[in-house]
């Protein structure tokens, strides 16, 4: 029996090639980002902690369920990947990394989602009344799926990806700072041993043999240690102007206007933007939000970002209150209703 007892060899696998490292790389990039390119950028995760801080923020009436962090959560997902789905639970809701959907009429009906857990996630099946799914920039071709803004800005994502993808590029292995100095003929080891010396004498006086020589009866070059620099010049190239064109684009796709990322922005200006990303990006974001808790958990269910933001003039907002109060003393003493003169200006009690 002695052949057949030989230990068999260990049998070796690789783990980074195969069918499930491509797909655990394919499901990695569709959680960071649909496209995946620009999302790591800081111009993306600027915009990105704005929504999630500002939807973080949002008072909420009608409902316990939509906590801090679920609206946080649900900012991040909003801004990488157009949409998030929650389950809800008793007294929470429960965050799904990926979902599929049935539909009638363009309206979900059943989900089959993926819940992460530690140990590994589990996959279960719910009803669209179960799952609180959060859209935006829906296209009438698919209603029932959101698009992020790097998605709808895909010319712009990759013009920003490719600018800071070459500027890295350049930084890591460009010869920066470095120059070529003319020396006399001499062999190998020795110039590389003269370029070991050079190396970290700061402060030195370093004294080396001129190229002013002469052999074979004539003379040498006329140059005398006249380096030349082998350091890139970027600003031929309008990298300067093509990362600010970028980013300011990428920051308008987020509804963060690009005089906030100025490095001459005032405190109107920073107010002026707090304010445009609250009024035309976050609060229509919120009101949609509301709806669908509204219609799913079957109770009237407000979002507010204004008021917690404060992207207001204080000064102004003041002065506007007191012209407001003396509005409505004069309309008392003339005898004028109150509501009716609101109303002539378009105001509802709700100011």
């Amino acid at each position: 029996m002695w052949p057949f007892n030989k230990p068999k060899p260990a049998e070796t696998r690789s783990a980074m090639s195969g069918f499930t490292a491509e797909l655990m790389a394919a499901r990695e990039s569709y959680i960071s980002g649909r496209r995946g390119i620009a999302e790591l950028t800081a111009t993306a995760q600027g915009a990105v902690m704005l929504w999630e801080g500002g939807l973080g923020l949002a008072d909420v009436k009608g409902t316990d369920l939509l906590d801090c962090r679920s609206l946080a959560l649900c900012g991040r997902s909003l801004a990488l990947r157009g949409e998030a789905l929650f389950l809800m639970r008793d007294d929470r809701l429960v965050p799904c990394s990926d979902w599929d959907l049935t539909t009638r009429d363009s309206r979900p009906r059943a989900y089959r989602v993926s819940v992460s857990e530690a140990g590994g996630g589990r996959t279960e099946t719910a009803l669209a009344g179960e799952v609180l799914h959060f859209r935006i920039g829906s296209d009438v071709g698919a209603p029932y799926y959101g698009t992020a803004p790097l998605k709808r800005s895909q010319l712009t994502a990759s013009l920003l990806n490719a600018v800071e993808t070459a500027l890295a590029e350049v930084f890591e292995t460009a010869p920066l700072a470095s120059q070529i100095v003319p020396y006399p003929e001499a062999p190998e080891t020795d110039l590389e041993a003269i370029a070991r010396g050079f190396r970290g004498n700061r402060g030195k006086v370093l004294i080396r043999e001129s190229v002013n020589v002469t052999a074979a009866g004539g003379p040498g070059p006329s140059q005398d240690w006249k380096p030349h620099d082998l350091s890139p010049d970027l600003s031929k190239s309008m990298t300067r102007e093509t990362l600010a064109a970028a980013r300011d684009s990428i920051n308008m796709a987020f509804g963060i206007l690009p005089g906030l990322a100025n490095s001459a922005t005032t405190g109107p200006l920073v107010r002026e933007a707090q304010r445009h990303l609250a009024q035309w990006v976050l609060q229509p974001i919120a009101a949609g939000m509301a709806e669908e808790a509204s219609e799913k958990l079957g109770s009237k269910i407000t979002l507010d970002t204004l008021r917690p933001l404060q992207a207001f003039d204080a000064g102004g907002r003041a002065r506007a209150i007191t012209a407001v109060i003396g509005a409505l003393a004069q309309a008392k003493e003339a005898g004028i209703d109150p509501t009716q003169a609101m109303q002539m200006v378009d105001w509802n009690n709700e100011f």
